[in-house]
């Protein structure tokens, strides 16, 4: 009954802190309060609440919606695959590290974002240009994530593995990949929400549509409820990809031991009986003597 209860308590604290936050945000911009910060000219909370209903009833939002969703699913996907991949390579193979890892050492620190002018110019369309900064958003902290999680597992794992016989492949599967999941899926998390900077960064700079491209047009059109209303739209989209991740890590990683969710009470436990002394040396010697 208590875990229950705390979890409710949990939810009803997270929801209040964010009507706290709604709720300071239209006094401050229903008074035009200006102290540093200014917010005359931020819309308030119910004259983005309107945009928000106008923009849901039309096909726009929709469509700007899926395109988001479609770019942001198939780029992860890809950097997934490839990232998973690489680092795996990378950590156990000598050759892959001394082909790839300069390489991709001097790639890493690019943002993806910067790679804008090198997808217009290598991708027939946008669309797969987006694509390909969302993948290489993710694809890094993905591979070093990999990476690392690879090399910290204990060799007598796959010495045990080995030693019964089995080879390369099952040592992969049964080894290398198990225990380095918990890692993988760490950077998964990381990835999923750089890759969602990076496709609305893409969007409002080339896309054609998407939630980041309707976001620049309407400020450019001075639309600034619905500015609000697609930052709201893209916070929510990222809420829900990161949770759908963390998700499915618990559900692959159920084998391993969850901490609790509240501290346990701290047992008693009896002291232990003392040991009876040890017979000293004089006394032995006199039992023999007797």
């Amino acid at each position: 009954m208590s875990g229950r209860w705390g979890g409710r308590w949990s939810l009803v604290r997270r929801a209040l802190s964010l009507v706290a936050v709604l709720g300071l945000w239209q006094v401050l911009t229903s008074y035009d309060i200006n102290l540093w910060l200014r917010f005359e000219q931020f819309p308030t909370v119910t004259e983005v609440a309107r945009a928000f209903a106008d923009r849901v009833s039309g096909d726009d939002y929709w469509q700007d919606l899926t395109d988001s969703l479609t770019r942001i699913v198939t780029g992860f996907a890809l950097a997934a695959v490839l990232g998973v991949t690489v680092g795996t390579a990378v950590a156990r193979s000598r050759l892959a590290a001394d082909l790839l890892g300069p390489v991709l050492e001097v790639l890493r620190p690019v943002p993806a974002i910067a790679l804008v002018p090198v997808a217009i110019l290598l991708f027939p369309s946008n669309e797969q240009g987006i694509v390909f900064i969302t993948c290489t958003a993710a694809f890094f902290p993905v591979m070093v994530s990999t990476r690392h999680a690879v090399r910290a597992l204990t060799p007598v794992w796959e010495e045990a593995v080995l030693t019964m016989g089995g080879g390369r492949r099952r040592v992969l599967w049964s080894v290398v990949l198990p225990g380095a999941l918990p890692g993988i899926l760490g950077g998964l998390s990381v990835g999923i929400g750089v890759s969602w900077i990076c496709v609305i960064s893409a969007e409002m700079i080339s896309g054609e549509y998407g939630v980041g491209y309707r976001t620049w047009q309407d400020y450019t059109v001075v639309d600034y409820p619905g500015v609000f209303v697609g930052m709201a739209t893209i916070g929510l989209l990222g809420w829900l990809t990161s949770t759908a991740v963390e998700l499915l890590g618990r559900r692959l990683t159920r084998w391993l031991p969850r901490a609790e969710s509240r501290p346990a009470s701290p047992v008693r436990r009896r002291p232990a009986p003392a040991a009876p002394a040890a017979p000293s040396v004089r006394t032995a010697q006199e039992r023999v003597r007797s």
